[in-house]
């Protein structure tokens, strides 16, 4: 304990509360995305800039504790009840067409000894972060017309495909696929259990009685049973020989069947909210930046080349497919659809975490592909925004639609506080 210190993670935190007050000055123009500046700031402080934040115990502990929180909250914004239907079949067939894309686009890096792994690249591209997705529909408006639902759609789907697929291709603990499979088998019968007992547990009259005398009190009960789901979900995907972004992905997704319309408590999410967009996510993205090595970029043009092939992979792999939608939307509305399936970053920074860490991605390629990610986050929603044009009418399976409940987007979503992990814009 003697050992242990806390200047860096300080330094940390004081990043994380300056980026947002130094981006309000900014004109609501030209704002850009809070996960970017928190990147970036990682950047200049770290090791590859200034060199005067380092990444030590209590750092990383955290920064553990964030991803984490992200893949939570990202599960957390999947509405299961809306995966259904016409718009299921689109999303599915969408992000099977970006898979073979991504892998396609994994042998041609590979071909040129950018990378061991084509199937890791091209989980990593077909990936879609919903969490910056969502925001930016809310703010537009869109979140509960046809064109919000199939978007919202096709991007759950990406995320929680891509989660999936890492975890059970690329785990760190070793093991066949096959084994990985039951495995995952057996935690998907774990999964539907808690589910199960936890809707049993809240039909008790007596324990809804506790629950609401200690949920507003000191003891804040429904906070801590989540971040115990959170944390035990993670532990118990490691046990099963799973990734723990697969389990605190699925942790959140539990939470919002259970809570799927925010009734359980009125500010039940918010309080979620302020722990994960107030504490351990802004950790976590500075944090990343901090593990950034951006000098590798400019050690040969080569270096440099590669981020942008990655962002124009990022581009193809997820934009070709939102011609699907062209038919019922129309092209400027699939080309707004494309530019939003290829915005991603949290799963990518994951990724390139996996990659390193089983030696898959060399340390230049995944400073390339993470650069290109913040690029996507950087430039393809503004113009998207501009495409998507006027919000139309409800869609006939969201809010007062005849189909009622099936696509809704639950009031929890429409009205909630920020819980969205990548914070769109400040």
């Amino acid at each position: 304990m003697d050992s242990i210190e806390f200047i860096n993670l300080t330094a940390v935190m004081v990043i994380a509360l300056i980026i947002p007050l130094l981006a309000s000055l900014v004109p609501k123009a030209v704002r850009v995305p809070a996960v970017v500046l928190e990147i970036l700031a990682g950047i200049v402080f770290g090791p590859s800039g200034l060199g005067w934040v380092h990444i030590d115990a209590p750092v990383q502990v955290l920064f553990l504790l964030g991803f984490s929180s992200l893949l939570f909250f990202a599960g957390l914004d999947v509405d299961v009840h809306r995966l259904r239907g016409t718009i299921l079949r689109f999303a599915l067939l969408g992000y099977l067409v970006s898979l073979v894309l991504g892998v396609a686009a994994g042998y041609g890096v590979a071909g040129v000894d950018w990378v061991k792994s084509p199937l890791l690249i091209g989980i990593a591209l077909a990936a879609t972060t919903s969490g910056t997705v969502v925001a930016l529909l809310e703010d537009s408006g869109h979140v509960a017309d046809d064109l919000g639902q199939a978007i919202l759609a096709a991007c759950a789907v990406a995320e929680f495909g891509a989660v999936l697929l890492l975890s059970l291709a690329f785990p760190t603990t070793g093991g066949s696929i096959g084994d990985r499979v039951i495995l995952f088998a057996g935690f998907g019968v774990l999964v539907v259990i808690v589910v199960l007992a936890v809707r049993f547990a809240g039909a008790s009259q007596r324990l809804r009685g506790m629950l609401a005398r200690l949920q507003d009190t000191t003891a804040e009960i429904r906070v801590r049973a989540t971040m115990v789901l959170m944390v035990g979900f993670a532990a118990l995907a490691e046990k099963f020989g799973l990734e723990s972004i697969l389990g605190a992905f699925l942790a959140g997704a539990v939470i919002g069947i259970v809570d799927r319309d925010g009734s359980t408590h009125p500010r039940f999410r918010v309080k979620l909210a302020a722990i994960g967009n107030g504490f351990l996510i802004p950790v976590f993205f500075v944090t990343a930046g901090l593990r950034l090595n951006v000098r590798e970029l400019f050690d040969s043009p080569s270096a440099v080349l590669r981020l942008f092939v990655f962002l124009i992979a990022l581009l193809v792999v997820r934009g070709l497919p939102a011609l699907l939608y062209r038919r019922r939307f129309g092209g400027r509305r699939a080309a707004a659809i494309g530019l939003l399936q290829a915005t991603t970053l949290s799963v990518i920074v994951g990724a390139t975490q996996i990659g390193v860490q089983t030696g898959l991605i060399s340390s230049v390629n995944a400073v390339a592909l993470t650069c290109a990610a913040v690029l996507s986050v950087l430039f393809f929603p503004p113009v998207a925004v501009r495409l998507l044009g006027p919000a139309g009418p409800a869609s006939p399976g969201g809010p007062g639609g005849p189909a009622g409940q099936a696509m809704a987007a639950p009031p929890a979503m429409t009205g909630k506080a920020e819980t969205s992990a990548d914070r769109s814009t400040l």
